[in-house]
């Protein structure tokens, strides 16, 4: 019997950095075990038309200079194709997991690769009669870190950075204007984004949607800072009581009527672009690696996983259970599992301890 594999990868979900390196890692670890792959482009969108908008990927078309850009090129999807969240308002999620499962055997995979976060797995695993005679192997992707069961997912260490270099810049400013600026951070539910690019940067204060905070010792704690300036990092998960509107702006405004000369700052998918880091690279590559080493011995419905600088794979069950099971506003029947930042997790210690306010820590 021929060793010869074919391979299928696809990229679902939002962007980040470190998905063009896991890509090009896997093609050229598969060119080195004489296995072919096939690139799915714009993830399910691209795996619901018929046939499936797919692509043989070479080391000729994914040089290993393409590993350091952002975002990717497969493509994650639009916004107006069809996915789960359409076909469950329209009443067709059976016909289209169906159709989607069709598409992928049509493309006689041995082992498909889906690099995504904890949504894509997620579905993945609600949904796994969709990879029915194809072994699946999952790659955790996020710039939230929310992902069970890893310490590290792709994507995360790049946008601390981007959102570093950001904070950055505005302190700058704020130090020659004496004032204080509230950047929102990405991460939905998580809060490890900001806490992280929060003590990189120095932040004052840094708020998140897993620790309770108080808006009058927020503002003594800002009054009495050593400087008439700085950062204030809010996650956009965090939620005030009695208002409304975006977690920047709310908090703005709270600092504002209490005197606080400031302004309300948006990074916005600046936090997902950027060349990747050395660390997000050998995540990545690690990742890529064990990935391939899971189709070599024949593993399905697994994860790969960061535990103390090694990279294993864990079953997809396990993923799916050890986290938080939040239904999905969507999808009836359908739950994500969650991971969020542990109260015993060190940089909290670090942060409070240089001077930070993270809120009613006890």
């Amino acid at each position: 019997m021929s060793n010869k594999k074919r391979i299928g990868i696809m990229t679902t979900g939002g962007d980040c950095s470190g998905l063009n390196t896991v890509i090009q890692r896997v093609v050229r670890g598969a060119g080195m075990r004489g296995w072919s792959v096939i690139g799915i482009r714009g993830g399910t969108d691209g795996l619901y038309c018929t046939p499936a908008d797919a692509i043989e990927l070479t080391n000729e078309n994914t040089p290993v200079e393409l590993s350091r850009i952002s975002g990717s090129v497969l493509h994650n999807g639009s916004d107006g194709a069809m996915n789960f969240e359409k076909a469950a308002t329209q009443g067709i999620l059976p016909e289209y997991v169906e159709r989607l499962h069709k598409n992928l055997a049509d493309l006689n995979l041995d082992t498909l690769i889906l690099i995504g976060g904890n949504g894509s797995m997620s579905l993945a695993w609600s949904f796994k009669e969709m990879y029915t005679g194809v072994k699946l192997v999952c790659v955790p992707k996020t710039i939230d870190m929310d992902v069970p069961l890893t310490d590290a997912t792709i994507g995360f260490n790049t946008a601390a950075q981007q959102l570093t270099n950001f904070c950055d810049q505005l302190i700058l400013s704020a130090r020659s204007h004496h004032r204080w600026f509230v950047v929102q951070a990405m991460g939905r539910d998580c809060g490890k984004l900001a806490l992280e690019a929060g003590v990189a940067t120095g932040a004052t204060a840094i708020l998140m949607p897993e620790i309770k905070f108080n808006v009058e010792n927020l503002i003594e704690h800002i009054k009495n800072a050593p400087t008439d300036y700085g950062i204030v990092i809010v996650s956009e998960g965090v939620s005030l009581r009695g208002h409304s509107g975006k977690a920047a702006e709310m908090i703005a405004r709270q600092l504002s009527a209490a005197g606080i000369v400031c302004r309300a700052e948006y990074p916005e998918h600046f936090q997902r672009a950027g060349d990747t880091t050395v660390t997000d690279r050998v995540i990545a590559a690690s990742m890529a690696d064990c990935a391939l080493h899971a189709i070599e011995n024949n593993e399905t419905y697994v994860m790969t996983a960061m535990e103390n600088g090694e990279c294993k794979t864990i079953a997809l069950a396990e993923f799916f259970n050890h986290g938080d099971l939040i239904p999905d506003p969507h999808i009836p029947g359908v739950q994500t599992s969650n991971a969020y930042v542990e109260p015993d997790d060190p940089l909290l210690h670090v942060a409070r301890d240089l001077g930070a306010y993270i809120g009613e820590v006890k």
